[in-house]
């Protein structure tokens, strides 16, 4: 039987909010089964806790954001991103503000602080959404399409007429698992223009942005001394990032995504359609390892 994950132990560490600033305490801490995926915000009293789910991302803008009753946990793309690429169904994430730390600007922080709580198996099945029939989400000449595939395959292109950006590494197909994630997509971090920091700080945006979380581009290409992590880091970036929005659907997917100049309101879009339309999808499980169609072998 494929079976549900948490972690074995509490992991904490700390961070700076990109958009706030502020010092962030992240702690990761073990759920029961069917728990889901839990944030919860230990700097109110008493604490307020928030599902990870698609129907409660109310602002979209830059990065995803849960909000329940005004009560926020914003930019939790990254660590969900990370929670999806290693299997993890339940899981509480406690923070001491309205966002997660950014970390270095990927998901490779927090696959390495999720791994030293270990991974532990529950007993009962892990469940997948496998999509039965095309779902999708257009806005002018972006698009977001689900289709139904064997296994979990993502297919993004970005359209950046830059000279950072080179035509033919603007497009990028994984197909999903935990080995894939991790060395293939988890280590590619989020990318800015220097032309627009002025802008966004006076909008109280990006005030903990550094050239330590994210990659900077000014006119000519990356500002970042030591330069890219990948020659296509920045779609593989929209990877990671599809990756953490498409989990909010509440398990992982059995589909073929393909993203074209997607973004985290179209993915969230594309997962309200599939809510929507119940035709569109069931929830499966499998009782035989050989049989599911998406590898989660550990990594070290």
């Amino acid at each position: 039987m494929v079976k549900q994950r948490t972690l074995k132990r509490v992991v904490k560490a700390s961070g700076i909010g990109l958009h706030s600033g502020q010092k962030v305490l992240i702690n990761f801490v073990p759920h029961h089964i069917d728990g889901g995926i839990i944030f919860r915000r230990i700097d109110l009293d008493p604490p307020v806790e928030i599902q990870a789910n698609a129907l409660l991302i109310q602002e979209a803008f830059m990065c995803s954001n849960l909000v329940r009753e005004d009560i926020k946990v914003g930019t939790i793309e990254h660590v969900m991103s990370a929670i999806a690429g290693l299997g993890i169904d339940n899981l509480i994430i406690e923070v001491s503000a309205s966002e997660v730390p950014i970390m270095d600007g990927s998901a490779g922080p927090f696959i390495y602080l999720l791994m030293q709580g270990e991974l532990a198996e529950q007993d009962a099945p892990k469940k997948f959404i496998r999509i039965l029939k095309p779902v999708e989400a257009l806005i002018d000449d972006k698009h977001a399409i689900f289709t139904p595939h064997s296994g979990f395959q993502l297919n993004f292109t970005i359209d950046f007429d830059h000279p950072a950006f080179a035509k033919e590494y603007q497009s990028v197909s994984i197909d999903f698992s935990t080995e894939t994630f991790v060395y293939e997509v988890s280590e590619a971090r989020t990318f800015g223009f220097m032309k627009d920091l002025d802008y966004l700080k006076a909008n109280n945006l990006a005030l903990g942005a550094s050239l330590d979380n994210a990659i900077g581009v000014d006119d000519t290409g990356v500002v970042n001394e030591e330069g890219l992590r990948f020659a296509d880091e920045f779609v593989r970036h929209k990877i990671l990032d599809a990756v953490g929005d498409l989990y909010l659907l509440g398990h992982q997917i059995i589909a073929k995504f393909d993203g074209y100049k997607s973004g985290h309101a179209l993915n969230n879009q594309l997962l309200r359609n599939v809510k929507n339309d119940p035709t569109s999808y069931e929830i499966v499980t499998f009782n035989n390892d050989n049989d599911c169609p998406i590898s989660y072998v550990s990594v070290t």
